[in-house]
This record gives C-alpha cells, sequence and structure tokens, in this order.
C-alpha cells in the first residue's frame, strides 16, 4: 500500500495554478483520473485545445509536485485537450509550411516524426482482434531478430493487459537514471519495456485513451535504449487509441499482421491492415498463427482453423505472407514459462519458423528503407 491518498494529491495540487488561471488546477476541476499503484501516482489535467502546447509547463510542474510527496517513487501526469462545442480547430503554426495545389486550397504538411535516438528501426507487431496469438509471435520474433545476429529491443505497448513479463520470464521493477529516464528490463540478450513492469500483475488500469497516449510515449521515449538495430513494439488488438498514436507519433519502419486462418479472424485483420495504410505506415507482411495441428502421438496433422487463409489475403492485397506457425503444445508452454521457444528450443522446427520469419521481415525493413538490409546466415 502506497503512504499516501488520493485525497492528499489533490491537496498537493491545488499548489499548482495556470498562467491566467484565477484558482488553482484542482478548484477549477481540471485533475482527474487520478490513479495510485506501487507508490507511483498517474493523473491527467484537462485544458483547452487551443492552449495544450502553452500549458506543458503546467503539467511538468504538477509532475514535480507530486513527486516531491513523502513516499512517492514517480508521477506520470498527462494533458487532456478539449475543443468547446462548435469552436474551431487551433490554427497551425507559423512557418510550417503549406503546399498550394491546382485548386489554390493550402494542404498542411504532416510533421515529422521524431525517431528514437539510437534505433535504427521499429517494427510493429498487430492483429485486428485478441487471440490470436500477437505477444507470443511477437516475443519469437524479436528473439529471432537477436538469433539472426540484431541488437533488439520488445516494448509492450499493451497497457490493458501487459504480457511481456510473463513471456520474457521478467519480475521486479525497473531502475531509473535522473529520477526520469528508465533503465530497461533485459532477459534472453532482449532490453524490454512494459506497464507490467511498472504496476503489479493483478491491477486493472482503468484509464481514458489520454493517460495510455502519454504512458506509451513516456516507455518509449523515456527509456535509456541504448543502441538498437531494431524495437519490436507488441501492439494491442484492435485500431484504438494505442494503434493509432503509435502509427501517427512513432516513425515505424513498418507493421506485421498476424492472424488465424479462420475467416472471421481474417475480418478483424482486414481492419487493421487499413488502418496501417489509412495512416502510411508500410505493411511488412502477414504471419497465419494456428495454421495447423501436427498430434503429438500420431504425427497426423489437423487444419484446426481451416487453412492458408492468411496466406490468400496477403496474395489478394498484395503484402509479403511472412510464414505458417503451427499450433503447438510446445509454443503454448514455453510461452507461459517465460522461456520462449526461440530460446527454449532453438535448434527445433518452431523455432527454425520464427528465425524464417524474422529474416523476411528485416529484409523487408531494408528494402523499405531505401537500404540493403545486412544478410542473415543460419549455421
Amino acid at each position: 500500500m502506497a503512504g499516501f491518498t488520493r485525497e492528499q494529491v489533490l491537496e498537493t495540487l491545488k499548489s499548482v495554478r495556470g498562467p491566467g488561471f484565477d484558482r488553482n488546477i484542482v478548484d477549477l476541476g481540471m485533475v482527474s483520473d487520478i490513479f495510485i499503484s506501487d507508490g507511483k501516482v498517474y493523473f491527467s489535467i484537462t485544458v483547452p485545445a487551443d492552449r495544450a502546447q502553452e500549458l506543458e509547463p503546467l503539467r511538468l510542474a504538477a509532475e514535480r509536485a507530486v513527486k516531491a510527496m513523502p513516499g512517492v517513487k514517480g508521477a506520470l501526469v498527462s494533458l487532456t485537450a478539449e475543443r468547446k462545442a462548435g469552436s474551431a480547430p487551433p490554427a497551425p503554426p507559423q512557418g510550417t509550411g503549406h503546399a498550394h495545389h491546382a485548386h489554390g486550397q493550402a494542404q498542411p504538411q504532416r510533421p515529422a516524426k521524431a525517431g528514437i535516438p539510437g534505433i535504427k528501426a521499429i517494427v510493429a507487431v498487430a492483429s485486428g482482434k485478441g487471440g490470436v496469438g500477437k505477444s507470443t509471435t511477437a516475443v519469437n520474433l524479436a528473439l529471432g531478430l537477436k538469433a539472426n545476429g540484431l541488437s533488439v529491443g520488445i516494448l509492450d505497448a499493451d497497457v490493458y493487459g501487459p504480457s511481456m513479463p510473463r513471456l520474457l520470464g521478467i519480475t521486479g521493477k525497473p531502475k531509473q537514471i535522473d529520477g526520469r529516464t528508465i533503465v530497461p528490463m533485459e532477459n534472453y540478450g532482449l532490453k524490454a519495456m512494459s506497464m507490467g513492469f511498472l504496476v503489479d500483475e493483478g491491477t486493472a488500469m482503468i484509464w481514458r485513451g489520454p493517460m495510455v497516449q502519454s504512458a506509451l510515449m513516456q516507455m518509449l521515449r523515456e527509456v535509456a535504449w541504448g543502441e538498437l538495430d531494431v524495437l519490436v513494439v507488441d501492439m494491442p488488438p484492435g485500431t484504438g487509441d494505442a494503434q493509432l498514436t503509435m502509427a501517427q507519433q512513432v516513425p515505424l519502419s513498418g507493421a506485421v499482421i498476424v492472424s488465424t486462418p479462420q475467416d472471421l479472424a481474417l475480418i478483424d485483420a482486414r481492419k487493421g491492415l487499413n488502418m496501417f495504410n489509412k495512416v502510411e505506415v508500410p505493411v511488412l507482411g502477414i504471419v497465419e498463427n494456428m495454421s495447423y495441428f501436427i498430434a503429438p502421438d500420431t504425427g497426423a496433422r489437423y487444419d484446426i482453423f481451416g487453412h492458408g487463409g492468411a496466406k490468400a489475403e496477403a496474395e489478394k492485397i498484395g503484402v509479403p505472407f511472412l510464414g505458417e506457425v503451427p499450433l503447438t503444445i510446445e509454443i503454448r508452454e514455453t510461452s507461459d514459462a517465460g522461456t520462449p521457444v526461440v530460446v527454449s528450443h532453438p535448434d527445433g522446427p518452431q523455432a527454425k519458423v520464427y528465425r524464417d520469419i524474422a529474416e523476411k521481415v528485416w529484409q523487408q525493413v531494408g528494402a523499405r528503407a531505401g537500404r540493403q538490409a545486412p544478410s542473415i546466415v543460419f549455421e
């Protein structure tokens, strides 16, 4: 239990007042979504949309005030920008540049996405729905890239249902440098960051979109990743706030879509594909997970969820098909045990499937970047 309460946090925040405000942010009703876990405080401040950038110092002041409270180990504060009904969107800042087209209408240029220092490529692993084995695919893809000679990190972007602590067999809390920068956890040569390292496993994260977005950006940009060839991002299922935040604010090298062969999963996978196309993130390919089942006692093959649906979909829409991952007891058991199959059975057929997928993904990343990806040799 934390040595402080929500009421004490609110009392502390009464000392914070923004420029031009006649009262403090608590009395003005600007503070919401206070959440306390393991000595850390998470909350948002609602501000007018047209003053969001101007009020960034207000966010920092609130964060400093809460961090100074006895017993507080850290604070994560986000600004929630609300626009009044009927009001026009804020005007773009001067000097951003506009392209004038034949019809005389000015089209604003898309703002450049800031890269992450030291990270050469960022690959998202996504799915249209849950239950298709996306996180297991993501961690084994990351370990496959590592096995193929690359320096790799993995970010668990599923704030509501983080999987990486269990999949990688990591316990404990990450350390901080200078009170802000987080040192990523590490196992099997992978650097990893997840909300699951910051809160207890059974904690329910009851957050609105802005808090999720703020948490993602801090886990991405305020982590000492070091020099990485590639950062794999395990996206939450669906096409919500987290996916849009990553697609719009992070220079993704591309996305890998995970689906099972069945029609229902493919329908949702198409939604993910369409989302990435709309936000101009290249789709590196589709993985068909749980593609088939080999009975361990007889060796007989069963297409439990059908077969070949993801490959046909990839051919239909013109994206690479990256491979078929079988449904096996070995993959399930090693994932649950925190010893993913690529590291626990590196010479087995399942590990080879993931390494093959990793090679195809890396070749795609190199091709998309206009450079030759380094060749990968299996010994």
